[in-house]
């Protein structure tokens, strides 16, 4: 028996990190899907766009700050089965970026030490990402 073909959603993911070794997480806002979890900023990779370009844009539209492609390093990426897709996420680490976060989507924002991430619910496809995180910071 065939299993039904999910389609592939690529979506980047950026772990922010600042001068303390702590890391950027945002608090999914109500209305969205998986409200009230905790997860890296980023979003979809549109037509045409690198996850690079979409980090730089998604920091921008959801924090008010500044980065380039060169100041994103890849680390790890998770691949997830969703009920209805399949989430391809490259995590991406960020250490330099211009301005301070603001949450401009009315998401809650954090900054944690690697070793509590785990205290904070996430969405399936963020949670192993943790461990590359707490090994590298």
């Amino acid at each position: 028996m065939d299993s039904p073909v999910k389609p592939v959603l690529l979506v980047a993911a950026c772990a922010l990190v600042d001068a303390d070794g702590r890391v950027l997480i945002a608090r999914r806002p109500e209305g969205k899907p998986m409200a009230g979890l905790w997860e890296f900023p980023g979003g979809k990779v549109e037509p045409g766009e690198t996850p690079e370009e979409t980090l730089i844009r998604e920091l921008h539209e959801e924090l008010a700050i500044e980065t380039k492609a060169a100041c994103l390093a890849p680390l790890t990426f998770a691949s997830h089965a969703y009920e209805k897709f399949h989430l391809l996420m490259p995590l991406y680490v960020c250490r330099r970026f211009w301005g301070t976060p603001q949450p401009k989507e009315g998401q809650a924002l954090k900054w944690v030490r690697p070793k509590q991430l785990r205290d904070y619910p996430m969405p399936p496809a963020d949670a192993p990402l943790i461990p590359f995180l707490i090994d590298l910071l």
